[in-house]
């Protein structure tokens, strides 16, 4: 069947899966952000780009008030999850997912990377998967939190479980911008906060946080 036969919708959906097991087929070295990035870009960026670019569609690659005003609140309201989760020592013995340290000339860098590989999973999840087929309505915010949560399974439990409800919160949030720009902002520069926060001691005891949330079934 020809890609050309099938409606936006489907090829999304189809191109989607596939890229998603490309995806998880590619194996980079664990500790090697370059490997990641390349491998990030080309299956989430370039991909889905130039598929977008063929068929005349539009992955929220946009900029505009509504997305900017939704972008600051979006980040204000991630950035306390952060800075508790910095707290917890599953997150602080799995962050930085890559050797970096507070200097800032090795730090900027990476989180300059970092940023660039958050870009590439919300075009894919984001874009692709849900502003790219924002025509099926609001429902297309459900289309992508399974394989979200798949390609989380190796994070720490915490973060695995609370993956499908914070991609159906990004992906709420584009939507109503028609823009993937405030996810790729909250993902991009929480990433690097929660590694600044990580590489320094806790702003809240990890006791504290500890305590508060043994009530979860979950290593903390």
């Amino acid at each position: 069947m020809r890609l050309t036969r099938l409606s936006w919708v489907q090829t999304s959906l189809l191109v989607g899966l596939c890229l998603g097991v490309v995806w998880s087929l590619w194996r980079v070295p664990p500790t090697s952000l370059d490997a990641r990035l390349v491998r990030d870009v080309v299956v989430f960026i370039g991909l889905p780009g130039t598929l977008a670019l063929v068929r005349g569609r539009d992955l929220g690659w946009r900029v505009d008030r509504r997305a900017l005003r939704n972008t600051v609140l979006l980040a204000l309201f991630v950035t306390p999850f952060y800075v508790v989760g910095s707290s917890l020592p599953t997150i602080r013995a799995y962050y930085p997912m890559w050797a970096t340290d507070t200097a800032l000339a090795v730090f900027l860098p990476h989180a300059a990377a970092q940023f660039v590989v958050a870009a590439a999973a919300e075009t894919y999840y984001r874009g692709l998967l849900c502003v790219g087929v924002r025509e099926v309505g609001f429902k297309s915010v459900f289309i992508s939190p399974v394989v979200y949560a798949f390609h989380h399974i190796h994070k720490p439990p915490i973060e695995l479980l609370l993956s499908a409800p914070t991609d159906v919160l990004f992906g709420a949030v584009d939507y109503r911008s028609a823009s993937i720009l405030p996810s790729v902002v909250a993902h991009g520069l929480g990433l690097a906060l929660l590694d600044w926060l990580v590489l320094h001691p806790p702003l809240v005891p990890t006791a504290t946080v500890v305590r508060a949330l043994s009530w979860l079934p979950i290593p903390l």
